[in-house]
């Protein structure tokens, strides 16, 4: 029993809430330090209250991962799709209340809602992709989706220059949010939910049982045993881990401390630590609590609960998916200090100006949201070309091609007038359509069928946790360098170099074997 192939309207349907996801997204990324500044924020601080959309989904993810991996509802859609709707609801309630926020406190905190809901329907979809195809045409269901992302993010970045040519006003009072961004949020509420419905209504899903079948006659035809789970992880070693960390957490605490109050002369002038930089220690910290949380319950025998589930697969990944979290690691560090920063390096560096008030800043920051439509639209072109590469070059290398193009991007930045920066984004967008497919693709041949939620839901922590820390860092580094937020870009560039070259060295289960097997008569 084999996982038969999808058509292409089939796959359409099944990604195609991935628009409505995207819009979400990118009205969120290009528009939220807008709206903190213009309620309020200094921008060295903005990185500080992003914090609240990468800790989200560090912690939602896993959960509803873990959660839709268990879960059979036929009456509601079956295991991912109730997840789905739930997200989407939610999601488009916080994106129409968002741009009504009425204080910094308020936004920062419908940022954590908004967020979360995404993270709800956004992470089942990406597991969605992995049950429903074989492994032959996953890589197609991926560049699918990074299609609809492309096609959804130039959706947003359109609409609030589309808004503003139509009449609407893109100026407002000191601490009011301009007509053309809450015009913006309530279409993307709507076209979320859309979205969302229509992959509900025309998709399907398999039974578990299903489920189980294809992965053993899987298994069976590329000659592999079935799965044995490794020795669970000893209380000792969750305990030993746990120490180290915490420790490291405290150690991290008090030299950021040292450094700050002048108990080691000088550093402050050569490393300027902001105070977001203390939630780095936080976290490290954290994950050692996690560790001696699960030593304890090792040790009382108190396993069989999520919790526990969820630590346990996490730190038994494959090899190919500890390979590609480097990749993702930094990739995501270089996409995260983009978006927290485009916006005022495009109006300091550019257009001289970081007055929220002025007509300037609102017009200059209108072209950055430009310059992100014209980028998801190369990535929207760029990934139905990634889906025809994929069947004819290695994985590996077109990725690292993609991400090459994306560092070449960013550094042009640096170069060109604020009139051509539209150039500089062809190479990030051909980047992005990459990013949003060629992992996944990889990622899903490599992790167990019946876990696929999960491990898609911990495959997030190595996007997240570079976002917390470029959250929490970028500001000290921005600093360092004379506070010139067109620094970002070029942090950038470092990080994505670095992915490109790691992602050479990801072992991938090839595709093509598993089509030669599949072709090869018995």
């Amino acid at each position: 029993m084999r996982k038969p192939q999808l058509s292409y309207p089939q796959i359409w349907n099944m990604c195609f809430g991935f628009l409505g996801i995207q819009i979400g997204f990118d009205l969120q990324n290009s528009n939220m330090s807008r709206i903190f500044q213009t309620l309020g924020a200094d921008y060295q601080n903005i990185a500080i209250l992003w914090i609240a959309a990468p800790l989200t989904g560090l912690i939602v993810q896993p959960i509803i991962g873990h959660l839709s991996d268990k879960t059979w509802m036929p009456s509601l859609g079956g295991r991912r799709r109730p997840y789905f709707l739930v997200g989407a609801i939610l999601a488009s309630l916080s994106l129409v209340i968002m741009p009504h926020a009425p204080a910094l406190w308020f936004a920062a905190g419908m940022l954590w809602i908004l967020d979360a809901s995404l993270n709800i329907t956004m992470e089942p979809t990406r597991a969605f992709v992995g049950d429903n195809l074989p492994d032959e045409q996953r890589t197609t269901g991926y560049a699918m989706q990074s299609f609809f992302i492309g096609v959804g993010a130039v959706i947003a970045g359109l609409l609030p220059i589309v808004l503003a040519n139509m009449g609407v006003s893109n100026s407002a009072a000191e601490g009011e949010i301009p007509m053309t961004v809450r015009i913006a949020f309530y279409f993307g509420g709507f076209m979320l939910f859309l979205a969302i419905m229509w992959t509900v209504l025309f998709s399907r899903e398999y039974s578990p049982e299903q489920m189980d079948a294809f992965e053993a006659a899987r298994r069976e035809l590329l000659g592999e045993d079935a799965e044995r789970p490794d020795p669970p992880r000893a209380a000792s070693a969750f305990f030993n881990g746990g120490l180290i960390w915490l420790v490291a957490g405290a150690l991290v605490a008090a030299l950021f401390y040292a450094v700050r109050e002048g108990i080691i002369p000088g550093a402050m002038d050569v490393v300027p630590v902001s105070k977001e930089a203390y939630v780095l220690a936080g976290l490290i910290a954290a994950f050692g609590v996690i560790q001696l949380i699960a030593g304890a319950m090792r040790n009382s025998g108190a396993t069989e609960n999520g919790f526990m589930e969820i630590v346990t697969d996490l730190f038994r990944m494959p090899m190919t998916m500890r390979q590609l979290a480097v990749v993702q690691f930094f990739t995501w560090f270089g996409l995260f200090a983009m978006w927290i920063y485009g916006t005022q390096a495009v109006t300091d560096f550019h257009y001289g100006t970081n007055d929220p008030t002025t007509e300037a800043y609102n017009d200059a920051a209108n072209w950055w949201a430009l310059l992100g439509g014209i980028r998801n639209g190369v990535a929207a072109a760029a990934a139905l070309v990634i889906m025809w590469l994929a069947y004819k070059m290695d994985r590996r290398q077109l990725h690292a091609m993609c991400l090459g193009l994306g560092v070449l991007g960013f550094a042009a930045t640096f170069f060109l007038p604020g009139s051509l920066l539209w150039l500089s984004m062809i190479g990030v967008g051909i980047g992005w359509a990459s990013i949003v497919s060629v992992p996944y693709a990889i990622l899903s041949g490599s992790v167990p069928a019946a876990r696929m939620g999960i491990y898609m839901g911990i495959f997030n922590i190595f996007i997240v946790v570079p976002q917390l820390l470029a959250a929490t860092l970028l500001g000290t580094i921005i600093l360092a360098f004379d506070n010139q937020p067109i620094v970002a870009f070029g942090i950038a560039a470092v990080s994505w170099t670095i992915a490109a070259v790691a992602v050479l060295f990801v072992k991938d289960a090839a595709q093509e074997d598993i089509i030669d097997a599949v072709e090869q008569p018995a």
